[in-house]
């Protein structure tokens, strides 16, 4: 496969990115393309999709060989789980799957895309973009398996050092 673009983010590494895209809709990306796909005939049309589909690669997690059990940190880091029954970024081809609303197709300078709602990391690769589809990619009735009760799951996190002073 071939890497296609890169994506530039906030996210400078892998700690502090959201966990899942879409969950802070804020959060905003450029894909920007190898010069070789920079051909604006190829985004023909792309700007009638609000989401599009990003395949890219776990750059910050790759390992020679594969573990058929991970430990998801949203179960605590102590439960294993089938690889294939999480979104590990330790799978035998470390390729990931997110879908971002597409905000603007910018073709003033060559051809980037403006998404939001990403959860890469600042200069992860990209493999390729496919327009996401609501008749197709959005399948009502879903099961959510056992991340059903992860749903509303959330972390407290506070900072006092400052108040240490007053």
């Amino acid at each position: 496969m071939k890497i296609i673009a890169h994506i530039e983010t906030d996210f400078t590494t892998k700690f502090g990115i959201p966990r899942q895209s879409g969950i802070i809709a804020e959060a905003e990306g450029r894909i920007i393309f190898e010069k070789e796909y920079r051909v604006k005939e190829a985004f023909r049309e792309l700007e009638g999709f609000s989401h599009i589909w990003l395949l890219w690669q776990f750059s910050e997690a790759v390992r020679t060989g594969w573990s058929p059990t991970v430990r998801p940190p949203r179960l605590g880091g102590n439960t294993r789980m089938g690889v294939f029954a999480t979104r590990s970024p330790f799978r035998p081809n470390g390729l990931g799957l997110s879908s971002g609303k597409l905000e603007k197709v910018d073709t003033s300078n060559g051809v980037k895309l403006i998404v939001s709602g990403v959860d890469l990391v600042d200069g992860t690769p990209i493999y390729d973009i496919k327009p996401y589809l609501t008749f197709t990619d959005c399948h009502v009735g879903a099961k959510n398996g056992y991340a059903e009760e992860f749903i509303d799951y959330c972390l407290e996190v506070k900072n006092t050092s400052w108040l240490d002073g007053l």
